[in-house]
């Protein structure tokens, strides 16, 4: 039999558990806060990155359109903290890719999470919950001329 203290407590956690575990809020952070955190800039050299309707110079050539799917512990960092993780390490996957197909570039990014569509010049969006969060990005990898 179960002690009424257990009893209450494990009444307690059904209640507020899922809900807590649940969370999922969708925010918008500026991307200036990003480029201008110089050690992130630093890692981002040698890649432009151009935003939603952006305007951008001529492209030589094209090397498709890419996802960036990204996730990170969201423990004890505030949403805004883990939501620039994230945001980084999708843009650091797109560095990666520019350079590994001989690109400069990566146009026409728009936010992708949970597959709707989000198109900013000044913002990024993500989602944050109670242990994780994340970015979903698309954008167009190119060299310019």
């Amino acid at each position: 039999m179960m002690h009424n203290g257990r009893m209450a407590f494990v009444g307690a956690l059904l209640m507020v558990g899922p809900a807590a575990v649940a969370r999922d809020d969708v925010g918008t952070y500026p991307l200036a806060d990003v480029f201008g955190n110089a050690e992130y800039a630093q890692r981002l050299e040698g890649v432009k990155f151009f935003f939603g309707k952006q305007s951008h110079p001529p492209v030589e050539r094209s090397f498709g359109e890419f996802q960036s799917n990204k996730k990170t512990n969201a423990f004890n960092k505030s949403d805004k903290d883990a939501c620039e993780w994230a945001f980084l390490s999708a843009l650091l996957s797109f560095h990666q890719r520019a350079l590994s197909e001989g690109g400069d570039a990566v146009v026409d990014i728009v936010g992708y999470y949970k597959k709707q569509p989000f198109s900013s010049e000044t913002h990024f969006q993500c989602g944050a919950g109670a242990t994780m969060a994340g970015v979903t990005i698309k954008g167009t990898v190119v060299k310019l001329k």
